[in-house]
């Protein structure tokens, strides 16, 4: 994976760098409730500073669907990046003059119709606002839009240290991994993960398959999986990707035995039990402790791990048991050395907050959609655009 980085940008003294950032967070009553994004911000704009430049950021609140609305306005989310940045942060819309700051915030870019579309004028007007180009937005490199792809091919254009890091990692987990290479994948339904999962089969020694998603492979394979949730039309499909996966080599691990409750409900009644025991009544909500030591030992024969969902209910206690198991069997052999962990999605960062050791593993992805489609094996316009920037220099 070739891309540029801030270094091949060259000197930035009074140069001007356009950067596309994530700004999509959280707020309420006006105001910020979880910086995490702001965070990620702060080192490409404190490196393009040291260089000598400027900070042009562009970035998108909502879904106003190429309207001014003012409720998405990004005004408010300012003072909270000016302290994460701990520096002054102006704002400006696209009819003002650039303010006379080192940090600028342009109004959101979602509100020109012309940036799902990735239309040329409005990459051009972007364009205008600069000297280079820096995408540090991961999270939104899966979209063709104006403020990621288009105006990648107008300047100078580079990964941030965010995004330059994220694709470092990605690389090493499914581009050029140290192998046995393991996957998790959970979640409700395998319609939601069938690409992931039809991808994941041709890549990785071992994929193991929990949540929801796993009731489906088990009833594909004659097991009575009572009244949990399952996509019984989709057996045909479940049985298909394990053929798939034994023609190619990966071992596919279900749950050996499961948590049957009474109800999806925190607490509710519940009793670890083998595969061919569940009730008619009853519901799996979590892999057993056979099942969670069995994955610790899979986990611990690998040396690259991919997660993505969780194994059972863990926002239900204690159904969150395999979950954190085997989370804090991947954070301890991260630490050790042994293992390289990259996880994204969601649920998959509340799982690991939860289990405690979201700072152990090797990396995090925030990312939703991105990740997703990178686990699909899918190309993601915004990082293509960079390549291809890549691709361009080394020709030049």
């Amino acid at each position: 994976m070739a891309f540029q980085t801030l270094a091949d940008l060259g000197d930035l003294t009074g140069r001007r760098a356009v950067i596309r950032v994530d700004l999509n967070v959280p707020m309420a009553d006006g105001r910020v409730t979880d910086d995490t994004r702001l965070r990620a911000v702060r080192p490409t704009v404190d490196a393009v500073l040291a260089a000598g430049g400027r900070a042009v950021l562009l970035a998108h609140f909502g879904r106003p669907k190429g309207k001014v609305v003012p409720e998405m306005s990004l005004a408010p989310v300012v003072p909270a990046l000016a302290a994460v940045l701990d520096r002054d942060v102006a704002f400006a819309t696209f009819d003002d003059a650039l303010p006379d700051l080192d940090v600028v915030v342009m109004e959101n870019t979602r509100f020109f119709p012309g940036e799902e579309t990735n239309d040329t004028d409005l990459a051009k007007r972007f364009a205008a606002l600069g000297d280079v180009y820096v995408n540090d937005a991961f999270s939104c490199a899966h979209r063709a839009h104006a403020s990621t792809e288009g105006i990648a091919r107008l300047l100078p254009a580079a990964a941030g240290v965010t995004m330059a890091a994220e694709l470092a990692a990605l690389e090493a987990a499914l581009g050029t991994p140290e192998r046995p290479v393991g996957a998790v994948v959970g979640g409700a339904k395998v319609s939601t993960k069938l690409a992931v999962l039809e991808h994941l089969v041709e890549k990785v020694d071992h994929l193991i398959i929990g949540g929801g998603m796993a009731n489906t492979f088990l009833y594909a394979q004659g097991r009575d999986v009572g009244a949990s949730l399952c996509e019984k039309d989709m057996a045909d499909t479940a049985r298909t990707i394990l053929t798939k996966a034994q023609a190619t080599g990966c071992t596919v691990h279900l749950p050996q035995d499961v948590v049957a409750a009474s109800a999806f409900a925190e607490g509710a009644p519940h009793r670890v039990t083998g595969l061919g025991d569940v009730g008619a009544e009853e519901l799996i909500l979590d892999a057993g402790p056979e099942t969670a030591e069995h994955l610790k030992r899979v986990i611990a024969a690998c040396r690259t791990l991919v997660w993505n969902g969780p194994l059972g209910a863990f926002e239900l206690k204690p159904f969150d048991a395999a979950t954190v198991a085997l989370a804090r069997e991947a954070a301890a052999l991260t630490i050790s050395g042994a293992l390289v962990s990259v996880a994204g999605g969601g649920d998959t960062v509340a799982a690991l907050a939860a289990a405690g050791v979201r700072d152990a593993f090797s990396h995090i992805s925030t990312a939703g959609g991105a990740f997703l489609e990178w686990m699909e094996g899918r190309t993601l316009p915004g990082v293509a655009a960079l390549e291809h920037q890549a691709d361009e220099s080394s020709v030049a």
